[in-house]
This record gives structure tokens, C-alpha cells and sequence, in this order.
């Protein structure tokens, strides 16, 4: 196993794929540390001036602050962002289609819903319209699960959530759109709505303009308004798990599954391993006729010019540009640093920019095209390759891919971590002592890549594999641990 990897021929530094003493010698490289490197974090194998760009994967990720000599460890001491404000940007013409040419789609089992979408999962959700009665909600999930009147395989969710009242505007707006589109998820095979009857996102705001594709799979319970909450519940749930019991799984083709692409805990092999392979994978997946979705806006700056290149019209490129510049003006609106964005987690990792965080996160897009571009609590309108408002917080962006629509998120991490959404959330590890410490956390590893023990072109058929069998109904580690937490995005006054 190589001691480093040079992503591309034009890089100034090399990434350390295991910890390197001082004075190690980099063989292939004529290079000899002159710091302790450890894993995952950069050296430099060309010298730097104050001021010189420093490269990694073939692209800027920061310009020098002091001189650097070769060998020398490269992180947040010596180098800085280049990145700036609002910017303009020109549209260079359509993309070229750099995917791999349409093939046939495999088959998976799927629950067919009445509008022809499809659910991988026939669960039962309680969705409260208010955080009050979020405690009402988990009493009646624990009852009715011991009645052993849901179909097998089947679970109640209750998607907890502290909102729906003492919010105005924009917020209350998020909170009852986000809500709706999972009243509609088709991963859900019954879902009962929740009030108490004071909120400010009552049964009837959240109602207007609202229609469900299929009202037998809907039911709704204001709980100020009965005597006895529980048995209310209880009896809808019933009628609820009646509709359920009749869904069964059927042969569909895998081109109708849609996949959230998402990174947290990202550290220096995350722009290696894992996020090269979801990119892979997403073009895979466009590739048979699917769609896939990027978000966490905020980690697209520095590589935005990137995905504008793979625009597939004007219209989606302008949508692309005021994406970017919308979510800049909302930092610069706070008054905060545009561009402070590595976590400590992320730095302790390797990760020294945003840039390179930004150039490894759109990794996971692949190579396809961008064929739209939608808003927060907006749903998947096209097949391909969708770029979704929101931001980099791993609870908001998990929530609103599935929000859009995501059958599965697949979620990259090399710190770790639990986190899982409403929907199954497949965690991949950069880097295999963390998929083996936490195997009750992931799913599938992608740290071979960085060992030269697998390429992503060998890992990805397994790789499908994993997804296909999840979206068959195998559990994911999240679902396996019960964890489906649900965030929704906040910007304004709490009254």
C-alpha cells in the first residue's frame, strides 16, 4: 500500500494515506517530511510562496500564507481561502452529456402507489403539526405497534419536530411545506396529521391547496377537539393499517428511484473514497433513466463553477447562479463569515478550506448533467441529476432530500455518525478503521479505495448491490437503530 496519494498530475500537495512520522521519505515523490503528517491530512511536494495557490484535485483550495517548503505539513496554519463574495458568472453554453450512455434498468420490489410513484418502505407515519403534542404522538406509535395490526416489515414513525406554532413568514411557510411533502412521501403507506387546535399551523392553513393523492391513506386528528386523544388515535391508525395491509411489494424497474446524495463528517479521504463513489453511482443511476439529488449549498462554494459547466440549459445555469448567491446573501444578511465552514471535525480530518470541502463534496454528483434545480421543500420534478436549496447541517439537508421526494439518502461520512433521516440513510465511510470501530453505524465501506485494495469502478456493483437490497426492504443501520430524526430549516424570530 502506497504511504500517499497525488489525486492529479497538477496538484502542488499529496494527501498522507496513513499517519507519516517527520523525516519520512515519500518514495516516487523525492519528498522528505519535515512535519509529522496525520492521515488523510496534505503535504507539499512543490514549494509555496506567500500568496501561491495551492492544489488539490487539480483546482485551487487555498493560497499560501507564509512560504512553504516541500515536505512541510500544509493545513488551516499555513493556508487560507481564496474564495470571496457575491460573484457574476457566465454562461459557457449547454453541457456535454459525460455520463455513461443509458442502459438497461435492473428490477426491485417497490410498493406501487395510486399516482404511479413508488415507496421502498409501507410505513406508518404520525406527523405532527405542532411540537405540543409530539409526546401525545409517541404514546399512541408505542400503543398501536403492540396491536399487531401493521402489515410485515412495517413501522410507525412519529416525525418529531419542536415547530408549528410561535413561527410567521418564511418559517411557518418551511415548517407546513416540509410537512406536506412527507404527508405525500410514498415511502409512507398511511399517514395520520396531528394538531392540537391553537397553532399557528392549524389542520386548515395546512390543508388549504393541499390534496393527496390517495385520501384513503390519510387521516387527521385535531386533539383538543376529542375526549380521548389516544383512543382517536388508535382508531385512525386502525382504518390507516386496514389500507396498509392490502399493499404488497411488485417487480418495478430501479429507474424510478430517487436517491439523496449528502456528506457529513467529512474528513481528508471523504473526496477519495466514498464521495467519488457516490458520484459513480449517481451517474449510474442517471445513467438507467433515475434521478439523484445534491444539496448542502453552502458546501458547493469554490466548486460552484463546476457544476454551472454541467448545466443542461441556460434556465437550469441561472438557477444554479442564484442558488449560490441566494445562500450567500442569506451569510452576509447574518452577518456572518461566508466561507468559515470546515467543522473541527472536518479540520481534525484534513480538511483545511471550504474549497477543498466544497471540491470534495460535489464529488458525490459524478459527472451527469444538471438537469434542474428546485427550493427548499420543493419536490423532484425530473429525472437526472437536481440540485436542492439547503444547507450543509446534516439534520436540515438529510430532511429536505427526503422531503423532496428521496426514496434513500446516501450519506458519506469519515468521522461517523448515528444520524439518520425519516427515510433509510445508508452510511458510507471514507476510511475503513472507522467503518470497522462503528459497524452498527454503517453500511458500506468505501475505505479499500484508499488502501489500493479496491477501485471505485470494482466497489461499485457491490455498491449498487447494497443500495438495491435497502431499496428491496433490507433495513439500513439507521432503521436497524431506530433513529429518524426530522430538522427543519429556521431563520426567523421565535415569538
Amino acid at each position: 500500500m502506497s504511504k500517499y496519494l497525488k489525486i492529479h498530475s497538477s496538484d502542488t500537495v499529496a494527501v498522507a494515506l496513513e499517519p507519516l512520522a517527520q523525516g519520512t521519505a515519500i518514495d516516487g515523490l523525492g519528498v522528505v517530511l519535515l512535519d509529522e503528517v496525520p492521515q488523510g491530512h496534505k503535504f507539499a511536494v512543490t514549494p509555496h510562496q506567500p500568496g501561491d495557490r495551492v492544489i488539490k484535485y487539480g483546482s485551487v483550495i487555498g493560497l499560501a500564507k507564509e512560504a512553504i517548503p516541500v515536505g512541510r505539513h500544509i493545513h488551516t496554519h499555513n493556508i487560507g481561502t481564496a474564495l470571496g463574495g457575491l460573484q457574476d458568472y457566465a454562461y459557457a453554453g449547454p453541457a456535454n452529456d459525460a455520463a455513461p450512455a443509458r442502459r438497461e434498468a435492473p428490477t426491485i420490489q417497490a410498493f406501487v402507489r395510486a399516482n404511479g410513484e413508488i415507496g421502498v418502505r409501507n410505513d406508518l407515519w404520525i406527523i405532527p403539526l405542532v411540537g405540543c403534542v409530539n409526546g401525545l404522538a409517541k404514546n399512541a406509535a408505542k400503543r398501536f405497534e403492540t396491536m399487531g395490526l401493521l402489515p410485515e416489515g412495517s413501522r410507525v414513525t412519529v416525525l418529531e419536530h419542536p415547530y408549528g406554532c410561535s413561527q410567521l413568514g418564511g418559517d411557518l411557510d418551511n415548517t407546513r411545506n416540509i410537512l406536506r411533502d412527507f404527508a405525500i412521501h410514498p415511502n409512507a403507506g398511511g399517514v395520520l396529521v396531528m394538531g392540537l387546535g391553537c397553532e399557528n399551523n392549524t389542520r386548515a392553513l395546512f390543508t388549504q391547496g393541499f390534496e393527496h393523492p390517495d385520501p384513503r391513506r390519510l387521516r387527521y386528528l385535531t386533539t383538543q377537539e376529542v375526549s380521548d386523544e389516544l383512543e382517536a388515535s388508535l382508531e385512525a391508525m386502525t382504518e390507516l393499517a386496514a389500507v396498509m395491509r392490502e399493499d404488497k411489494r411488485e417487480p418495478v424497474g430501479a429507474d424510478r428511484l430517487r436517491i439523496g446524495l449528502k456528506c457529513g463528517g467529512s474528513d481528508g479521504f471523504s473526496g477519495i473514497t466514498a464521495n467519488p463513489l457516490l458520484g459513480a453511482f449517481s451517474d449510474w443511476l442517471c445513467g438507467i433513466g433515475g434521478a439523484t439529488v445534491l444539496t448542502e449549498v453552502p458546501e458547493m462554494f469554490g466548486a460552484e463553477h463546476l457544476l454551472m459547466e454541467r448545466a443542461e440549459s441556460r434556465e437550469v445555469f441561472e438557477g444554479v447562479v442564484t442558488l449560490i448567491n441566494d445562500f450567500k446573501q442569506y451569510f452576509i444578511d447574518h452577518n456572518q463569515p461566508i466561507y468559515e465552514n470546515p467543522s473541527p471535525g472536518n479540520k481534525a480530518g484534513g480538511i483545511s478550506t471550504l474549497e477543498e470541502k466544497s471540491l470534495g463534496c460535489t464529488q458525490k454528483a459524478g459527472l451527469s448533467p444538471v438537469r434542474d434545480v428546485i427550493r427548499y421543500a420543493e419536490r423532484i420534478r425530473k429525472p437526472g441529476l437536481t440540485l436542492l436549496e439547503a444547507p450543509g447541517n446534516d439534520g436540515v439537508a438529510v430532511t429536505a432530500l427526503a422531503a423532496a421526494g428521496c426514496h434513500i439518502v446516501l450519506f458519506t461520512t469519515g468521522r461517523g455518525t448515528p444520524l439518520g433521516g425519516v427515510v433509510p440513510t445508508m452510511k458510507i465511510a471514507t476510511n475503513t478503521a472507522m467503518a470497522e470501530k462503528k459497524k452498527h453505524w454503517i453500511d458500506f465501506n468505501a475505505g479499500p479505495i484508499a488502501e489500493a485494495t479496491a477501485t471505485v469502478d470494482s466497489l461499485l456493483p457491490s455498491f449498487i448491490d447494497s443500495i438495491l437490497a435497502v431499496a428491496n426492504g433490507k433495513e439500513a443501520r439507521n432503521e436497524e437503530n431506530d433513529v429518524h430524526d426530522l430538522v427543519i430549516f429556521k431563520s426567523g424570530v421565535t415569538l
